[in-house]
């Protein structure tokens, strides 16, 4: 529990200035949704569409832009104006948000360590984790049960490994990465070379792949490793569940990606991009910094402008996409129109014939 009072504290070290609309001195027992909120919890508004709900919530305390259209606090209800109402009620989230118990302290009775591995302070190994020669995992970090990691991998400091992820040999995560259950990083890349009679020759898969500091990988998400060199997720990305890097790839910092987009081998993505749902990239392409691509984009060749947007199928940039939607919606009536006009032409030509 928390009063008003100390949350506005809390966010001054974030924001400046922080409003408080009402009494402080009120009692906060958690978060919830603005249209379940009740009384002694806390919710937010960041977009005027919702403005709507400011009269008709039941939270005690309302988190809500500067610009929020609220008067004095109802006798049970307070507000806090900040200039990020959506990121303010983050860090209130990680106010309330309680620790998961992964694994207990030190390393479980039935985890398995090589000899050869260096294992750092305070590190926690849950049951029946595997940890191969001369793997180094940092200071703090914490790995769940069943979790598997190859020889030669590095885990940097601080960083939570769900249970039941896979580290393949090679394998290094920089400091703070989470990773989350089923998610298998440096499986081999789909390398095959086709042969005369139709069969394939597998092609040995020598690289590895390299997780820059801060990067968040979703559940059951795939990364594989090189060919040669290096598969690389830079600092900061957040990869959602259920996606596929393939060899060879590079994804920018703080780049986010959403479930069931799928990368092909040796794509480039720059910094800071945004990348939909179910999302398809060709092979050998590059794009370029701050692209964002809509959800179910087929994206078949290179994007080296920085900052636009991208759609459909092949992707083109949003304007001429949306306009082509447009026309395919009108082809009907366009049809129709043909249609009479092919009747009139008709109807002259035989009047004239005749």
């Amino acid at each position: 529990m928390i009063t008003i009072q100390e949350i506005k504290t809390l966010l001054e070290r974030f924001f400046q200035p922080v409003e408080l609309v009402g009494k402080g001195d009120a009692i906060i027992t958690g978060p919830a949704k603005i249209e379940d909120a009740g009384p002694g919890q806390v919710s937010f508004v960041a977009n005027e569409k919702y403005y709507r709900f400011l009269g008709e919530a039941r939270a005690s305390l309302l988190i809500v832009h500067t610009d929020a259209p609220v008067g004095e606090g109802a006798e049970e209800r307070s507000f806090l104006k900040v200039k990020d109402p959506y990121t303010a009620f983050v860090f209130v989230l990680q106010k309330f948000a309680g620790e998961r118990l992964l694994a207990a302290p030190g390393v479980a009775a039935s985890a398995r360590v090589a000899p050869t591995a260096r294992i750092g302070r305070n590190v926690s190994l849950g049951d029946h984790v595997v940890v191969g020669e001369r793997c180094i995992i940092g200071d703090g970090t914490v790995i769940g049960p069943n979790t598997v990691l190859m020889h030669d991998v590095t885990v940097g400091s601080g960083c939570v490994l769900y249970p039941q992820v896979t580290c393949y040999d090679g394998t290094e995560l920089g400091d703070r990465v989470i990773v989350h259950s089923g998610t298998v990083i440096g499986a081999d890349g789909f390398g095959f070379a086709p042969q005369k009679d139709g069969s394939y020759i597998k092609i040995p898969q020598m690289g590895t792949v390299q997780i820059g500091d801060d990067v968040e990988i979703g559940a059951n998400t795939t990364i594989d490793r090189a060919t040669m060199g290096k598969t690389v997720v830079c600092k900061g990305a957040k990869i959602d569940n259920l996606v596929q890097i393939a060899h060879n790839c590079r994804i920018g910092e703080d780049t986010v990606i959403a479930s069931q987009a799928g990368i092909s081998g040796s794509v480039k993505i720059g910094r800071q991009c945004l990348i939909g749902g179910q999302a398809g990239f060709a092979g050998h392409l590059e794009i370029a910094d701050r692209t964002s691509v809509a959800a179910k984009a087929g994206i078949s060749k290179s994007f080296t402008e920085p900052g636009i947007a991208i759609r459909g199928v092949p992707a083109q940039s949003m304007r001429d996409q949306l306009r082509l939607e447009a026309q395919i919606r009108g082809l009907g009536a366009m049809k129709a129109k043909i249609d009479d006009l092919e009747a009139q032409l008709n109807a002259l030509l035989q009047e004239r014939a005749s």
